[in-house]
C-alpha cells in the first residue's frame, strides 16, 4: 500500500467505512437508506432526519442504540447515535464518521474537528457524549473501527514511516499500541481478541485472530482459495468475514470458538457471499448474490445454521428492498441497507473501483489517490 501526505483521506475514509457494509456500489444511482430490523416481530424501521445522499447504520449496541454515518456529493460527513431500539437520533459531530459502539454507549470513529484531511481516531464517554482525540501511531491519520465494554479501541493508524498499521488500545481508549499488522477493518470482543484482514507482501489478503488483549496472531485459513477477511467476532471467539474458495468465488463463513474451525455459510443460489456481523448466539449477517444475480441481506440462525433472505422474514413497506445487512445485536435487532427496487440492477453491475478500493478478486490496494 502507498500511503504518503498528499492522499486523499476523505476518499480513504469513505472505502475505509463503506467497503464491507455495502458491498458493491453505484454512487451515482444508488441511494442508501438504513433501517433497523426487529426480528422477533418482524417490523423495520427507518432512521430518518439524516440528510446525506449515502447513510449507512454501521454499529448496534445490546441495548439497539445505533451509530450512523451520513455522506453527502458535496463530501461532507456527520456522525450520529441513537437512543435505546433506534429511537432518537443525535448528531455527534459534522466533519466525522461513527464506526463503533459499546454497551456503555461509548462511540469510536474518526474525526476532523478543525476541517482539515486527517482524521483522527476518536473515542467518546457513555451515550456518545464527549470526543477525546486518540492520537495516531506517529503518522498523520488514525480511524477507530470497534469497541469492546471494557472500552478497548481496535483501528487503524498511519505510522511514522508512512505505512499503515492496526491497533488496539487499553481500557477506556487509554494507550494506543501497535499490532504490526498491515490491515484494515476489524472487530473486537469483549476479551480484547482482534480479527480483521491483513495484506500480504504478496498483494493478497487473510483473515487473522489475536489472543486475549490482542496478543499473538493466527490465520483461521481459507474455504480453499487464496484471499479471505475477517469483519466481526462475538464473545465466544467465533469469527465471520469471506474467504476465496477453490472454485474462485468468495464465500462467508464462521469459525467455531477461539476462530477454530472455518465452515462455508454458503449464498442465497448465487456465486458469492460476506458476512459482516455477528451476535452472541452465532446468529451471522451479510449479503449474498442470488441465483438471478442479485445482491440479498441475509441472515443465519444460531451457529451460522441455515441462511436465509431477510426480504423474507420482515414486512417491508412498498418499494423497499434489502441489500445487505452490516451488524446484529443480542436481542435480534439488524442493520441493513435498503435501496428503491429499480435500482437493483445499478447496483449489480457497479464494483468498488468508485470508492478507491481493490475489490475481492483484485490482489493490490493503494490510497495514492
Amino acid at each position: 500500500m502507498i500511503l504518503n501526505h498528499c492522499f486523499k483521506v476523505r476518499s480513504f475514509i469513505l472505502a475505509a467505512a463503506l467497503v464491507t457494509s455495502l458491498g458493491p456500489v453505484n454512487h451515482a444511482n444508488a441511494q442508501f437508506r438504513p433501517y433497523l430490523v426487529d426480528l422477533n416481530i418482524r417490523t423495520i424501521t427507518p432512521f430518518d432526519a439524516l440528510g446525506g445522499d449515502y447513510n449507512v447504520a454501521y454499529d448496534i449496541n445490546n441495548l439497539g442504540q445505533v451509530v450512523l454515518i451520513s455522506l453527502t456529493d458535496g463530501g461532507d460527513t456527520h456522525a450520529f447515535i441513537t437512543g435505546p431500539d433506534g429511537e432518537g437520533i443525535r448528531e455527534l459531530d459534522a466533519l466525522a464518521y461513527a464506526l463503533g459502539i459499546n454497551d456503555a454507549g461509548q462511540v469510536v470513529g474518526g474525526s476532523s474537528p478543525a476541517g482539515g484531511f486527517h482524521y483522527h481516531a476518536f473515542i467518546t464517554g457513555p451515550d456518545g457524549m464527549g470526543m477525546r482525540d486518540l492520537g495516531t501511531l506517529g503518522g498523520e491519520f488514525s480511524m477507530a473501527h470497534a469497541i469492546n465494554d471494557a472500552g478497548q479501541v481496535m483501528g487503524i493508524s498511519q505510522i511514522s514511516t508512512g505505512g499503515q498499521h492496526m491497533f488496539v488500545t487499553g481500557p477506556n481508549g487509554m494507550g494506543m499500541r501497535d499490532l504490526g499488522i498491515f490491515g484494515d477493518r476489524g472487530d473486537i470482543n469483549d476479551a480484547g481478541q482482534v480479527v480483521g484482514r491483513s495484506y500480504t507482501a504478496e498483494g493478497g489478503h487473510r483473515a487473522f485472530i489475536t489472543g486475549p488483549d490482542a496478543m499473538g496472531m493466527r490465520d483461521p485459513g481459507t474455504l480453499g482459495g487464496d484471499d479471505s477477511g475477517a469483519f466481526g467476532i462475538n464473545d465466544a471467539g467465533q469469527v465471520v468475514g469471506y474467504s476465496d474458495t477453490a472454485t474462485g468465488e468468495s464465500h462467508a463463513f464462521i469459525t467455531g470458538p477461539d476462530g477454530l474451525g472455518m465452515r462455508d455459510l454458503g449464498t442465497l443460489g448465487g456465486d458469492d457471499s460476506w458476512a459482516l456481523g455477528i451476535n452472541d448466539a452465532g446468529q451471522v449477517v451479510g449479503h449474498s448474490d442470488t441465483a438471478t444475480g442479485e445482491s440479498h441481506a441475509f441472515i443465519t440462525g444460531p451457529d451460522g445454521e441455515g441462511m436465509m433472505d431477510l426480504n423474507s422474514l420482515v414486512d417491508l413497506p412498498d418499494g423497499v428492498f434489502l441489500s445487505n445487512a452490516t451488524d446484529i445485536n443480542n436481542a435480534g435487532q439488524a442493520l441493513v441497507i435498503a435501496v428503491p427496487e429499480p435500482e437493483i440492477p445499478a447496483l449489480l453491475l457497479a464494483g468498488l473501483a468508485l470508492i478507491g478500493f481493490m475489490g475481492r478478486r483484485k490482489k493490490t490496494i493503494s490510497t495514492d489517490v
